[in-house]
């Protein structure tokens, strides 16, 4: 069982940047697999990111690809998305996820098990 808090949102500028933290209970995490997806008002809970157990791979969606930037460290059981040259169009809440299969790189919102309360991130224009 791994659960995940986000923190790091906030209101931000366009052109700003943020970086949000996902911080992981359990000794498992670096086991896991983990993601940030996003969800704006009325919109369906789309992918951002993605990164396998050892940190070495890593996947983004085409919208974010450039700007944003996974990591994680594994010795303090958190994750990072750090976001760059953001958008009005990038404010939603951030939801980072995690699962047990390490070498995923899932897209799609059930291909995590595990998931976080979400963390509000607006983009004034």
């Amino acid at each position: 069982q791994v659960q995940l808090v986000e923190s790091g949102g906030g209101l931000v500028q366009a052109g700003g940047s943020l970086r949000l933290s996902c911080a992981a209970s359990g000794r498992t995490f670096s086991s896991h697999a983990m993601a940030w997806f996003r969800q704006a008002p009325g919109k369906e809970r789309d992918f951002v990111a993605t990164i396998s157990c050892s940190g070495g791979s890593t996947y983004y969606a085409d919208s974010v690809k450039g700007r944003f930037t996974i990591s994680r460290d594994n010795a303090e059981n958190t994750g990072y998305l750090q976001m760059n040259s953001l958008k009005p169009e990038d404010t939603a809440v951030y939801y980072c996820a995690a699962t047990p299969w390490g070498l995923r790189l899932g897209i799609r919102p059930y291909d995590y098990e595990y998931w976080g309360q979400g963390t509000q991130v607006t983009v004034s224009s």
